[in-house]
């Protein structure tokens, strides 16, 4: 498949906070999202965007609502894009929904969190701890 499955939520460990999200625009529940200003979430469809978080319900386009409850912590089982070692930064790919490890050119508020399994490849699943910001060094 062209798109990568959507982020399933395993452990709740922060409630999800309202965003700005334009009314015309379908986002469906589990969806990677882009920071944009002001305080607005979009679906991602970039390499490394800045993260807001993942969609916590479907907002249905055209429905007049112009807010979305955001997860931005948490416990979701991700898909990556290629191999990842548990305790890695990870960030957004180019590919939607799907992960990658951060690299030295990865600012830190483009990384999404900290991955809690080892992926040996394309397309498998992993546990993923969302924090955005986390980097490297971010629990040291």
């Amino acid at each position: 498949m062209a798109d990568g499955g959507v982020a399933k939520l395993l452990i709740e460990t922060e409630l999800p906070i309202s965003m700005t999200c334009a009314e015309a625009t379908g986002i469906e529940k589990g969806s990677c999202l882009k920071l944009t200003d002001p305080f607005t979430a979009i679906i991602h469809s970039g390499d490394e965007d800045y993260f807001a978080g993942i969609a916590a319900e479907e907002k249905i386009g055209g429905d007049g609502k112009t807010k979305i409850a955001v997860y931005r912590g948490g416990i979701f089982r991700m898909e990556t894009i290629a191999a990842i070692t548990a305790g890695e930064s990870v960030a957004l790919s180019a590919t939607k929904n799907k992960i990658k490890k951060t690299d030295a050119t990865c600012v830190g508020g483009k990384a999404i969190g900290i991955a809690l399994e080892t992926s040996g490849g394309d397309t498998e699943t992993i546990m993923v701890e969302i924090k955005p910001g986390a980097n490297n060094n971010a629990y040291a």
